[in-house]
């Protein structure tokens, strides 16, 4: 089953089964970037100067890989059809460099289910919208608390 998900929609059903994927798009705005910047002052050069940016390879400044960790949250709390979640773990690689402006869909598909201890395991992977290429990858594992 594929489940869509956006900010304004809540899931309907109760249960996840290995196999569901759940997708939803994220754009990296220029509120985004600056509300990252302003919560975390993370003023490394290569997530502020085009130009260093530049001289090190990539086409623009680089977003911050842990906005996509914002993202995961987001996915956690408000795109599961259960809301008494913790994140146990999380593993991400970044595969390729993210831009202001880029439209990425997350892609996570449930890979097991332990009834007996209440945890969820999913694998994900972030595309970029406008070319499928996948620009990080990784696992995350929640609890269900009740």
């Amino acid at each position: 089953m594929r489940v869509y998900c956006s900010k304004n929609q809540r899931l309907k059903f109760v249960k996840v089964n290995v196999g569901d994927v759940f997708t939803n798009s994220f754009i990296i705005d220029q509120s985004v970037y600056d509300g990252f910047i302003n919560v975390f002052r993370d003023c490394n050069p290569l997530h502020l100067d085009d130009i260093f940016a530049q001289k090190n390879g990539f086409n623009s400044k680089v977003m911050h890989g842990n906005i996509l960790g914002g993202f995961l949250s987001f996915f956690i709390g408000e795109c599961l059809p259960m809301k008494n979640v913790i994140i146990h773990s999380q593993q991400i690689k970044y595969l390729k460099p993210v831009y202001l402006s880029d439209n990425l869909v997350l892609n996570a598909i449930v890979e097991s289910v332990h009834h007996s201890v209440n945890v969820i395991d999913f694998k994900f992977q972030f595309e970029r919208k406008v070319d499928t290429t996948i620009v990080a990858k990784g696992k995350i594992q929640i609890g269900l608390l009740n």
